[in-house]
């Protein structure tokens, strides 16, 4: 994990998959955006540039298991974080919304009976005195061949699960492109 002239370098996510699966891998390092950047912060201040990301897992057609590690984040603090349906983009808002597996008619999303952590990917964190920080998320389903999340999402608080506000985390400050 490298950025040089402000360029995220990012391994690609890796798939062993045979039809019966695939393992869910990306790494990078948080940089300003530049075309082809897959680790993008778009707000320095509460996700700095040099910070890492990992994500991992693995989904089948019964399970997805996703894995959230981060550091160099602001210590001491919340985040949300969420699967998406779109790639990193320049702009926050061009990674989508949540990937939902049952999908709400009604977007944005913020009725618990699809926007909750059941329905969607979420990984939530609260960073250590470094900057450190861990999620993991296992839902009952995967990904088809048409569907499937485009990138993670770091948010600016934790989610929450109330009508009106469900799956609400605040500004988006950083994403990574992950295959799932």
């Amino acid at each position: 994990m490298t950025a040089t002239t402000g360029v995220a370098v990012a391994a690609p996510a890796r798939s062993a998959g045979h039809g019966h699966g695939h393992h869910i891998y990306a790494r990078g390092t948080f940089a300003l955006y530049t075309p082809g950047a897959n680790a993008i912060t778009h707000d320095p201040k509460l996700a700095p540039v040099g910070s890492k990301v990992v994500v991992s897992g693995y989904t089948n057609a019964h399970r997805t298991k996703t894995r959230l590690y981060v550091k160099g984040l602001l210590p001491d603090r919340e985040y949300g974080s969420h699967a998406h349906s779109k790639p990193c983009g320049e702009k926050a808002a061009d990674s989508g919304p949540h990937h939902q597996h049952v999908q709400d008619p009604v977007q944005p999303s913020v009725d618990p009976k699809y926007a909750n952590p059941d329905n969607e990917i979420w990984l939530d964190f609260t960073t250590d005195h470094d900057g450190t920080g861990y999620a993991e998320s296992t839902v009952d389903w995967g990904f088809d061949g048409e569907r499937h999340a485009q990138s993670v999402v770091i948010h600016e608080t934790h989610t929450h699960t109330e009508p009106g506000h469900a799956g609400m985390a605040g500004a988006r400050l950083a994403c990574i492109n992950v295959g799932f």
